[in-house]
């Protein structure tokens, strides 16, 4: 009888080590693959979704829409914020806990055998789900930048790429030409794929599909979006669209992406347009541009995002642009030391009228308050204070903000998952 630790993350970090150990490279996994009789071309259509921002959303919309075309859908994510179940959802639903141990149980010799990291066994066990249950289409998001990355070892019929900007610097690259190359390194030869840079496309992600005989379609140039009609064009073809499901301009983009995956992939996967065109099976996604009133409507709202690089943050203070008006906004936030704290704090500065910094916990990559504070300071942030935790911030920010204000909460999954579950997955404000 296998015995299993009080949390499936505990049980997944007792086969690999801790989730924040980084080895790069695809010789484990096929190893891996290959001792668990795992085929690298699965037999259900696969597509890859790799980028800086914007994976988790597109995701999400192919999920949705194949959904509603009536597929059974896998979809593997990372990380996940409350429960590690949250990073495989099989129709719609994460995926049972039971299924989980089952498969880490069947997976524990071949990973006492081959050093592999928590990321690929999360993501063999997820595969071998969805090869047990049968699903019609199997959507995985990259981890950590595209070619050495553990889903990289299975062969698409779709990749997907939708932004490429500054993050993970240490692994990927010092700059955006390097990070890109990294990118594409989902790519196939002949086989299609999609990039989402839309205003200022990375010159090494062009590049690398030609390289590689990639078709490659770009968005602004191959399909375009039209928000104001709600329609998507491109391939010879016009569809009605949804509103997106979360509040960014960037938002469109992505479901401009998904849209133009399922015409790419018609053949295989044939969805009507009556399944794009509404949305009937909407997935939640915690955390991604969420408004919430977890205080009423004599409260401030609540703005929830993991925006964590500058990109993102940029995206999040567009967001903010369009909706603050007159309002105070006062930020919670909490980041990793290893990330770019200026470039992702710079864009929200005009925005924020306080700020409040909080050390995240549950990893040792955490930013010190005093390292985020002096960051803020150095760029003459007003009235920046360090809180002890999540509750007394949440009160502090209480007692100093009324009905239409707005409290800002971002920074990084770690702090994100410290907020109550119950007021992430409750209506929106």
């Amino acid at each position: 009888m296998v015995s299993f630790p009080d949390t499936l993350s505990d049980r997944v970090a007792e086969l690999a080590g801790p989730p924040e150990q980084i080895v790069m490279g695809l010789e484990r996994m096929l190893a891996a693959l290959a001792a668990l009789k795992i085929p690298a071309r699965l037999p259900m259509p696969v597509i890859l979704v790799g980028g800086t921002n914007g994976k988790g959303s597109t995701v999400a919309y192919l999920e949705a829409f194949y959904r509603q075309a009536g597929y059974r859908v896998g979809a593997y994510t990372s990380p996940h914020l409350w429960q590690f179940t949250e990073r495989l959802r099989l129709d719609g639903r994460p995926a049972s806990e039971s299924l989980w141990r089952r498969q880490l149980t069947e997976i524990a010799d071949t990973a006492r055998q081959i050093p592999l990291t928590y990321f690929e066994i999360a993501t063999l066990a997820a595969v071998r789900m969805m090869l047990a249950t049968g699903v019609d289409v199997a959507i995985l998001e990259v981890g950590l930048g595209g070619r050495l990355d553990a889903v990289n070892a299975f062969t698409p019929d779709c990749s997907i790429v939708t932004t490429v900007d500054l993050d993970h610097q240490d692994w990927l690259g010092s700059d955006r030409a390097s990070i890109g190359r990294e990118k594409a390194g989902i790519f196939r030869r002949k086989v299609p794929a999609l990039y989402g840079d839309a205003e200022d496309p990375c010159a090494s992600v062009l590049a690398a599909a030609v390289r590689a005989d990639v078709p490659l379609r770009q968005l602004g140039r191959d399909f375009h979006i039209d928000p104001l009609r709600g329609k998507w064009s491109g391939f010879g073809q016009e569809k009605q669209v949804p509103a997106p499901l979360w509040a960014a301009p960037s938002q469109w983009a992505n479901l401009a992406l998904a849209v133009a995956a399922l015409s790419l992939l018609e053949a295989k996967l044939p969805v009507p347009d009556s399944a794009i065109s509404a949305w009937t099976r909407a997935p939640e996604l915690p955390g991604r541009c969420q408004w919430r009133q977890p205080w009423g409507k004599d409260g401030p709202d609540l703005l929830v995002d993991v925006a964590h690089n500058p990109q993102a943050a940029r995206q999040l203070a567009a967001l903010l642009a369009a909706r603050k008006g007159a309002a105070r906004c006062h930020a919670i936030v909490g980041m990793l030391a290893d990330k770019d704290m200026a470039g992702t704090l710079a864009p929200l500065l005009h925005w924020v009228d306080a700020w409040q910094v909080l050390e995240i916990t549950g990893t040792p990559r955490a930013a010190a308050t005093t390292q985020l504070g002096a960051v803020l300071e150095g760029m003459n942030a007003t009235t920046v204070s360090a809180g002890v935790g999540m509750e007394q911030a949440l009160a502090a920010a209480r007692t100093t903000l009324a009905g239409g204000d707005i409290l800002l909460c971002f920074g990084s999954f770690h702090l994100v998952k410290q907020l109550p579950m119950a007021w992430l997955q409750s209506d929106p404000a």
